[in-house]
């Protein structure tokens, strides 16, 4: 039904029963984003999307994350495990394509742009290519969404209202704590290099890309 449902809404769908036939059909042809059942025969789709997210060999997928459990926890879980969105059953078609088109969009923004960055961090919007000295820094594409529009507006400080607003965009469904688990994720990525003390948190306000302590 929901393979209909998408077709008919204009994409092309490939479908698998599982996370081994999901592996190969990536291989063969990476698809632009994954709708992903937690509960799965064999892996579970949490454990597939964390294996995905932590496989640096490819280019990272957006993974949208489909199931019935609803607690806040497991949204947190699943979204720390790499997927970029939550959608809890049951859900309406046009919910769903509402998701899949923001994810889409925050995925695409800013590819034909001036590379951006501080220092030895660099961000190349037309390649789709975060680099720290010179080395490739791999980043799910929530996150490099969130360190393009930092380093594009460095020294202000913004609300998760406005990052919703501004990075995910008008419309979607998300909740403030989705914004934390994503910035706790980039600051992660960029811990090693020591770039994770420029994404600060200015108390009670938001989130700030600042060069200043």
């Amino acid at each position: 039904m929901l393979q209909m449902a998408l077709a008919t809404a204009g994409f092309t769908v490939q479908e698998a029963g599982n996370t081994t036939e999901a592996r190969q059909s990536i291989e063969a042809a990476p698809p632009d984003l994954i709708l992903l059942d937690w509960m799965l025969p064999g892996q579970s789709g949490y454990d597939f999307a964390r294996s995905l997210f932590m496989d640096t060999s490819h280019p990272a997928i957006p993974v949208i994350m489909l199931t019935a459990r609803g607690q806040v926890e497991d949204k947190v879980a699943a979204l720390e495990a790499g997927a970029d969105d939550y959608v809890s059953k049951p859900f309406s078609v046009s919910e769903l394509l509402a998701r899949i088109h923001a994810v889409l969009r925050r995925n695409t923004r800013g590819m034909m742009d001036e590379a951006h960055g501080y220092g030895e961090l660099q961000l190349d919007p037309v390649s789709h290519r975060v680099s720290i000295k010179g080395i490739p820094l791999e980043l799910a594409p929530m996150e490099y969404q969130l360190l393009l529009f930092f380093l594009r507006n460095q020294e202000r400080v913004y609300s998760r209202k406005e990052l919703i607003r501004l990075v995910w965009g008008s419309g979607t469904f998300v909740e403030a704590r989705t914004v934390d688990v994503h910035i706790r994720r980039l600051r992660m990525a960029l811990e090693p290099s020591g770039y994770d003390r420029l994404i600060q948190t200015v108390r009670g306000t938001g989130y700030r890309f600042s060069v200043l302590e």
